[in-house]
């Protein structure tokens, strides 16, 4: 995993559909019209209605396992998340925009016997668009 400090891995495209920003919504009781209003979104700078910032941060587990050339850890028994360094929401994600990952691999380091700490950026790309959706600096651990 060392060897692999500053190399990227970029995941398959996913959709974002209004059904997961209304299970979305409803999960984390954010309501706001410009996610869950087709017809009143319509009437703002948007054109329609756009995924909460949090649900496209949140999809960095399932943009991760559609990256089959991430690096793995091998023998991990589980991982968590350890928390940001910063994020950033730099473009709404439109309902039935697809979206990747970008992950680029920033530090590697064992923290104890069996426990490593790995920061990585984390970028979300929104197909079309040239600006992307979110960058994130994320702290995940591994055990094994």
């Amino acid at each position: 995993m060392r060897a692999r400090v500053g190399t990227e891995s970029v995941s398959d495209w996913i959709e974002v559909t209004q059904a997961m920003i209304d299970q979305f919504a409803e999960a984390t009781g954010d309501h706001q019209f410009i996610h869950v209003d087709p017809v009143a979104a319509a009437a703002t700078p948007f054109g329609g209605t756009i995924a909460h910032g949090f649900l496209t941060l949140s999809l960095m587990p399932a943009l991760a396992a559609k990256t089959p050339d991430a690096p793995r850890l091998a023998g991990m028994r589980m991982g968590v998340n350890y928390g940001g360094n910063k994020v950033r929401f730099l473009t709404p994600v439109r309902a039935g925009s697809r979206v990747r990952g970008r992950f680029k691999l920033l530090d590697f380091a064992e923290k104890r016997p069996g426990q490593f700490q790995q920061t990585s950026e984390f970028t979300v790309e929104i197909e079309g668009q040239d600006k992307p959706a979110l960058i994130a600096e994320w702290i995940s651990q591994a055990f094994v």
